[in-house]
């Protein structure tokens, strides 16, 4: 298994998108904190979702002249849509979750805040999962929802991050439509969590890059709405605690690390398949 030791008023959604990816090259290290981190930050900025991909069950041509901006690490399917019957696929509600990047200075790597949710809750309990969850009638849209969840889930200030992309959605067992947002934490120090035991056993933080990697990773199967898929699951030791990130939330950070690295997955990712 992949171990490691622990190291030592929310604004326009929309507006801190555009603000931060418009001002890369105008900022100096010190406010991205690495000039690595402001790298990933330049890279993820000039990516686009083109209309009417999905991430995982369905992903569908864009429109004449639009090119893929980059589809390493997107899990195929033979579940095709054109961008015309996009609302006619039955997902029940919408929700956006928070990939928050930081850089490790000590280790020199790439990480991403997860938390182990409750054993209380509803849906998904004591599962690994992204900070984020449902929309709401108060949110602008699936970046507002994934930071007011992340607020509210584990303390993490929203002037804090810099929301510098967002993912193809995906769709969730439960036929939840989910928007993945990535944002860099530039300055980890600054952000001392505040866990929400209503919603979060545990909060911890994994390398991103073993999203990649096929050590600790296995897969499975699933049917879901009639197609067999594979599953991911990845075993790893974080403090003592051993966690097991599979399903949507796997699958979510693949995308994002061969987004982040520019590779694809070490192990294949292969497509579903009618029953």
């Amino acid at each position: 298994m992949w171990r490691e030791c622990s190291a030592s008023v929310m604004r326009s959604p929309s507006r801190l998108t555009v603000r931060s990816c418009h001002s890369v090259d105008s900022m100096d290290d010190r406010e991205w904190g690495s000039a690595r981190l402001q790298d990933v930050a330049r890279r993820l900025c000039k990516f686009k979702v083109p209309t009417g991909v999905y991430g995982n069950l369905m992903q569908f041509p864009p429109p004449p002249g639009i090119e893929e901006s980059s589809s390493i690490g997107r899990p195929k399917s033979r579940e095709l849509l054109f961008a015309g019957e996009v609302e006619k696929f039955p997902w029940r509600q919408r929700a956006g979750v928070l990939i928050c990047l930081f850089l490790d200075q000590e280790m020199d790597l790439l990480k991403v805040i997860l938390t182990k949710r409750t054993s209380s809750l509803s849906s998904h309990s004591g599962e690994v999962a992204l900070p984020g969850g449902k929309w709401d009638e108060g949110d602008e849209d699936e970046v507002s929802t994934a930071l007011r969840e992340a607020r509210e889930e584990i303390g993490l200030d929203p002037s804090l991050v810099k929301v510098v992309t967002q993912l193809e959605p995906f769709i969730s067992k439960l036929l939840v439509r989910v928007v993945p947002v990535i944002a860099l934490l530039p300055h980890r120090q600054k952000f001392v969590p505040r866990i929400n035991p209503d919603e979060v056993a545990s909060m911890f933080e994994a390398p991103l890059e073993m999203f990649l990697k096929d050590e600790n990773h296995r897969m499975g199967e699933r049917t879901f709405l009639g197609i067999s898929h594979p599953v991911h699951y990845f075993d790893f030791d974080y403090n003592g605690e051993h966690h097991l990130i599979w399903g949507a939330t796997a699958t979510i950070l693949i995308r994002a690390a061969s987004l982040v690295y520019d590779r694809g997955p070490d192990f294949p990712t292969p497509k579903a398949s009618r029953l």
